[in-house]
């Protein structure tokens, strides 16, 4: 209940900020820090070259293929994570998830990654069986596991995710967060929703169209 009210403020202090703002509806903030503060940067800037970006990862796939930044260079996309045997969030988030895999279904340009934050157990077996049994579909939604401390390093200290806004405290805590986070093309943070609302799923979609004309 508590990190639904806070993601219901960030949710609430973004659509303030924009609509506030004298930034054109048509462009989308970047995310630079853990409080999620969006910020609207102009390529004409200094601090444009220094822009937060996700830096280079290496995970394995339901497939058993390696999945790294290569595989999502030229492309949107949104991450999250979660684990298979979660009964909480986790299966709300992969049922909205699956609203963006169908939109986008034909989309080459949009694919979405969910890294699981208990690897230990999401053995790519188990990925693949969970895949088939929520009818992910290979090469445009990768679940992804790997090495734990490389999972929640990235998670934590790149993309921001943790239970609570803007923490990504000790790597040893576990990780359980609503959040989806969406990538632009260069890997840098355009948007940050809750990924256990439907109507979430909406903004998002309305956000990936506006970064694809950007793009």
């Amino acid at each position: 209940m508590i990190r639904l009210i806070k993601s219901n403020v960030l949710l609430l202090a973004i659509i303030c900020l924009g609509c506030s703002s004298n930034h054109p509806a048509d462009t989308l903030p970047f995310f630079n820090q853990p409080d999620f503060t969006p910020e609207w940067i102009e390529k004409d800037k200094p601090t444009f070259t220094t822009i937060h970006t996700i830096p280079s990862f290496l995970f394995t796939d339901q497939d058993g293929n390696s999945i790294d930044e290569k595989t999502v260079e030229g492309k949107i996309y949104v991450a999250n994570f979660m684990f298979t045997s979660c009964v909480s969030i986790c299966p709300v988030m992969t049922d909205n998830m699956k609203t963006l895999q169908e939109k986008f279904a034909d989309d080459s340009e949009l694919v979405l990654l969910s890294h699981s934050v208990l690897p230990a157990v999401d053995s790519v077996s188990v990925l693949k069986k969970y895949a088939s049994r929520k009818g992910i579909k290979s090469n445009k939604w990768y679940l992804l596991t790997g090495n734990r401390d490389s999972i929640y390093a990235i998670a934590k200290k790149q993309y921001f995710a943790g239970d609570s806004i803007g923490f990504y405290g000790n790597q040893r805590d576990f990780l359980h967060t609503e959040n989806f986070i969406l990538i632009d093309k260069h890997r840098r943070i355009r948007g940050v929703y809750n990924g256990t609302l439907r109507l979430e799923m909406d903004r998002i979609i309305e956000d990936i169209f506006i970064l694809k004309k950007e793009e």
